[in-house]
């Protein structure tokens, strides 16, 4: 899967992500300090689904009409124990073949989908 994870993920789940697979592009490697309006545009030019903690992004991704080679995977999870959250966050993203065209919002007991709006 081809993900671009936004500044506040964790140094660990991005090895643990890359470790199993994933092409992950991390912004605090490659463009830290950049605007949120800026990381859906990274993430639209490049193509990736996008793992956040942030809330902001689901506003941002409905009023850029992110394509559907996109997607948006917000994290709703408790940072209290990290290797709880690294194992839960790897195996959802494995679990599901595509998360572009989606807006995905992970909580404990479940995810919830809501399909991205068709570019015009």
């Amino acid at each position: 899967m081809r993900l671009l994870a936004n500044e506040n993920i964790p140094a660990a789940l991005i090895r643990s992500l890359r470790a199993a697979g994933h092409d992950v592009v991390w912004v605090r490697e490659t463009a830290p300090g950049i605007t949120d309006p800026q990381v859906i545009a990274q993430a639209i030019a490049d193509e990736r689904v996008l793992v956040t903690f942030d809330k902001d992004f689901g506003e941002l991704a409905f009023a850029r009409s992110l394509p559907a080679t996109c997607g948006v995977i917000l994290l709703r999870l408790p940072m209290d124990d990290l290797t709880l959250l690294i194992a839960k966050v790897v195996t959802l993203i494995g679990s599901h073949d595509d998360w572009r065209g989606q807006f995905a919002v992970v909580e404990e007991a479940r995810v919830r989908f809501r399909p991205l709006p068709p570019v015009e």
